[in-house]
């Protein structure tokens, strides 16, 4: 806070009040701001990392779902994941159930390496298939396009 003390009131000499300024010094909030948007730009990325999963490509149009569905990822090892959090195949059925409310319309789509064999695949889908679900879709890539682990799904 600034304070002047040249101004008089009265003409006879005596000081003035002290009279604080009003400006507001905006500095430190900009810098602040500034950190928070590098902190962002640092983080954002990479809070979408999935399961690292080579896909297949594929011609395929472009599915598009305003709702999010479940993926079910299966890696290289074969190992089933349910978004994120990996997850035994033999509680995958009832693990959907509880999640969609028991919902046979849920989108659920399955993402599995190209370097697991067929038969994997065929296994996870057919537990999809089994606890109900009807709409269950594959994603694959479109080809030359450069792989990454959040990509649109295709039919």
């Amino acid at each position: 806070m600034a304070v002047n003390f040249t101004s008089t009131r009265d003409g006879l000499g005596k000081p003035a009040r002290y009279r604080p300024m009003s400006d507001i010094n905006v500095t430190p909030m900009v810098d602040v701001m500034l950190v928070l948007l590098v902190i962002f730009m640092i983080t954002a990325p990479l809070l979408t990392v999935g399961v690292p999963v080579d896909l297949p490509q594929t011609r395929a149009p472009s599915i598009n779902d305003p709702k999010e569905p479940l993926v079910i990822s299966i890696d290289s090892k074969g190992d089933v994941y349910l978004q994120n959090s990996k997850i035994e195949a033999s509680d995958l059925g009832a693990r959907l159930i509880a999640i969609t409310n028991n919902n046979p319309n849920a989108s659920i789509y399955v993402r599995g390496d190209k370097a697991i064999d067929y038969g994997r695949v065929m296994q996870v889908m057919g537990i999809v298939s089994s606890a109900g679900f009807n709409k269950v879709s594959l994603i694959a890539e479109l080809p030359g396009a450069t792989p990454t682990n959040n990509r649109t799904p295709r039919r």
